[in-house]
């Protein structure tokens, strides 16, 4: 039996969070808008009709506001809830062409297909019908690129989102070789996936500038310069298959979760409702893993751009006398952490915080005195608030310390409803 060529195809969703808006409002469709990052800070996606203006990723909001009225740019806080959900449907429907899949993120997935192509009529074909399948069960728009490699998957579907000519779906397989050397020759090398700012520069300083010119870098060199990782890149580029798919997310040594407060905060005791809320997210997490973390560090921070106001940024680690994902033992230690290094007197703007010495729970080590009835509730009681929290969305079962009002949790004056996770903020139709 001939084995058969690797192929990737690796889809990703146009625009994610701006898509996800338009689903369920159409009447967003050309309307120039932009998603904000936590606390309606920067853009973090934009509309076409926005990247167009000149408007760049990060830009912060107070300094898009002339321009947004000049063009009628409209503006929405970050619906991670909705995102999260879309994402999870776009991914359940690409497991139906293939079940060889890495979520590479959360608009983004590659597929291996070589062994499925033939069933839908080929690759291009094949691309087409993910494409519309998608577009018909979830409103999404997706771009396909496919390669013989993960890196010309990437690099193929850069060329089927910048070129109109190719329609959404790029297959590299199915072009000629001058095809493939004009493409490569008119894009910058800084777009192949894994080539960062600083390494573009060093690569351009060597005349490698185009992706072309990598593909033709000597391996070895490349190697001498950049390290194996890259050496890799470039034998991807010429073909030769050397990542392969991640199907499972190896497990996080640490977990940290922090935000910014919607307004400055100095009551002690808004600052441990918030320590609180993030020790039970990180936890949910660390479950989500099977780990259990021997530590955990707590920290505040005031805003350094307010050079007039006293500034302190302390944190603490507080060890653990056994390794725990226990949401209420490890919040118990965080606010105790809190209590050593809060000072009143400054407004503070962030806190967060870290499980730190993260292992297996399989392999924690036990000791003499453990209290195994103890042990057992504990498990039965995380079990309980995870399945609740998964079937009727998160934080709807939640330690006390975490408060209910929250009044201190960052802005999002302009999120849409989340349509898809809550019964009381499903669309409407008139």
């Amino acid at each position: 039996m001939v084995a058969r060529m690797p192929q990737f195809v690796l889809v990703d969703v146009n625009n994610f969070y701006v898509s996800c808006e338009r689903v369920f409002r159409p009447s967003l469709e050309t309307i120039p808008m932009v998603v904000l990052s936590n606390n309606d800070g920067c853009a973090v996606a934009r509309s076409n009709e926005v990247k167009a203006l000149g408007v760049k990723m990060g830009t912060p909001w107070f300094k898009m506001k002339r321009l947004a009225e000049a063009h009628g740019i409209e503006a929405y806080s970050s619906n991670y809830v909705l995102y999260g959900d879309m994402s999870h449907r776009v991914v359940s429907i690409l497991r139906d062409f293939s079940p060889d899949i890495e979520v590479y993120s959360i608009d983004e997935s590659f597929l291996r297909v070589e062994s499925v192509a033939h069933l839908y009529g080929g690759i291009s074909a094949m691309g087409r019908s993910i494409r519309e399948r998608v577009r018909q069960w979830t409103g999404l728009p997706v771009c396909v690129g496919a390669g013989p490699t993960k890196t010309l998957a990437k690099l193929a579907n850069h060329i089927a989102k910048k070129n109109p000519l190719f329609q959404g779906i790029c297959d590299l397989n199915s072009l000629s070789r001058l095809e493939r050397r004009q493409l490569m020759s008119r894009i910058e090398v800084g777009e192949v996936w894994g080539v960062g700012r600083r390494i573009s520069k060093r690569l351009e300083a060597m005349g490698i500038r185009t992706v072309l010119d990598l593909r033709n870098a000597d391996p070895k060199e490349i190697r001498a310069q950049f390290g194996v990782v890259m050496e890799r890149t470039c034998q991807e580029l010429r073909g030769t298959s050397c990542l392969a798919l991640e199907h499972l997310t190896p497990p996080r040594q640490q977990i940290m979760s922090s935000r910014s407060f919607g307004r400055p905060v100095e009551d002690r005791d808004e600052l441990s409702e918030a320590v609180a809320t993030y020790v039970g997210r990180a936890c949910e997490k660390l479950r989500q893993q099977g780990s259990v973390a021997g530590a955990v560090q707590v920290y505040l921070e005031t805003n350094a751009f307010k050079e007039g106001e006293p500034q302190y940024h302390p944190g603490i680690v507080v060890p653990l006398p056994e390794p725990s994902d226990d949401t209420l033992r490890l919040t118990r230690a965080a606010l105790s952490g809190l209590a050593h290094i809060y000072q009143s007197g400054y407004r503070y703007k962030k806190a967060g915080i870290m499980l730190m010495m993260v292992t297996d729970k399989s392999l924690r080590q036990g000791s003499l005195f453990d209290d195994v009835e103890k042990e057992v509730r504990s498990e039965r009681l995380m079990s309980v608030m995870d399945a609740v929290n998964r079937q009727y969305g998160s934080n709807t079962l939640r330690s006390a310390a975490s408060g209910l009002n929250q009044p201190w949790a960052m802005r999002a004056e302009n999120r849409s409803p989340r349509y898809t996770t809550r019964w009381d903020e499903l669309p409407e139709v008139s």
